[in-house]
C-alpha cells in the first residue's frame, strides 16, 4: 500500500470519527455500508404481538429514541417508557410526551419510576434490566420480552483492533440470565441465543461504529489503532469484507405470583 493511499485513508477515516455520533439509535450513517442481525432466528417485534393486547399496560425500558415502541402501535394511553442517555432523553421527550405516552428518565434499572404492580408486559431490546426490578413492577402473571446482545458480540472485531480489551459484560449469557430470572420467581416461557456475522464493506463505516459502541471497543481511536485499521483494510481490499460475529439472545419470562 503505497504512502499516498495510506494518507487518504488517514483522513477518510479521521473524518468518520470526527462526525461518530448517534440520534435515537439510527445507523442510517453507514447504511448499505455494513449488515448485521438479518437472518436472527426469532423476530422481537412478532414475538411481542404474539402475547401484546390493546388493553395491556405496557413499559418500554431503555427505548431509545422511542422509534420501536412507535412502530409497534400501542395505544398511546396504555403506553410507557423509560430512557437513559441525555441526546435521547430529549429526543423522547419531544416525540413521546406529546403523544400521551408516560415517558420518564430513568438511567438505573434497578430503581425504575414507577409504583409496584404497574405493568402486564415489559419489554427491553438491547437495555438493561434487573429481575427483581422487573418483577416488582409487572403485575401478577405479568410478562417480559427482551432481545439482548450477548457478552460473546463482536469479539473478533474488538480483537482486531484491541487484543487486549477484556469483555465488558461476561454475565450477558442466556444460560445466567435464564437462572437469574428463575431465582427472582419468573417461569422462562421462551429462551433462543444465535451467532450471526456482522459484515463491514469499508473501514469508514467500522471506524464510525467502533466509536457508537464504545463501551465494547474502550478507548479506540484512528491513531491509536491506525496500523491495525491498515490491515483490516488489506482484508476487504482481497475480499470485499471484514467480518465479526454477534451475539443475541431473547427471553420471554413470566411473572409466578
Amino acid at each position: 500500500m503505497n504512502t499516498d493511499r495510506i494518507n487518504e485513508l488517514r483522513k477518510e477515516w479521521e473524518a468518520e470519527e470526527k462526525i461518530a455520533h448517534i440520534h435515537g439509535w439510527d445507523f442510517s450513517h453507514i447504511h448499505d455500508r455494513y449488515d448485521e442481525e438479518e437472518d436472527l432466528p426469532w423476530d422481537y417485534r412478532a414475538i411481542i404481538d404474539e402475547y401484546r393486547t390493546d388493553d395491556m399496560k405496557l413499559l418500554d425500558f431503555d427505548t431509545g429514541g422511542g422509534e420501536f415502541l412507535l412502530a409497534l402501535g400501542h395505544p398511546n394511553g396504555n403506553t410507557a417508557a423509560t430512557e437513559g442517555f441525555p441526546p435521547d432523553v430529549e429526543l423522547c421527550k419531544e416525540t413521546l410526551l406529546p403523544l400521551g405516552i408516560d415517558f420518564r428518565q430513568c438511567d438505573d434499572a434497578s430503581k425504575i419510576p414507577f409504583a409496584d404492580s404497574s405493568f402486564d408486559i415489559m419489554i427491553n431490546r438491547h437495555g438493561s434490566f434487573d429481575p427483581k426490578e422487573v418483577g416488582r413492577i409487572l403485575k401478577p402473571q405479568g410478562l417480559f420480552i427482551t432481545q439482548q446482545v450477548g457478552g460473546r458480540n463482536d469479539r473478533e472485531l474488538v480483537n482486531m483492533v484491541l487484543p487486549d480489551v477484556l469483555q465488558p459484560f461476561p454475565e450477558m449469557e442466556l444460560s445466567i440470565q435464564k437462572k437469574e430470572f428463575e431465582k427472582a420467581g419468573f417461569k422462562i416461557i421462551h429462551a433462543e441465543e444465535a451467532f450471526r456475522p456482522i459484515r463491514f464493506y469499508d473501514i469508514g463505516a467500522f471506524v464510525w461504529f467502533a466509536h457508537i459502541i464504545e463501551w465494547e471497543f474502550p478507548g479506540f481511536s484512528v491513531k491509536k489503532c491506525f496500523d491495525k485499521l491498515l490491515e483490516m483494510q488489506k482484508v476487504i481490499d482481497k475480499t470485499g469484507v471484514v467480518e465479526g460475529t454477534i451475539h443475541r439472545y431473547l427471553i420471554v419470562a413470566q411473572k409466578q405470583d
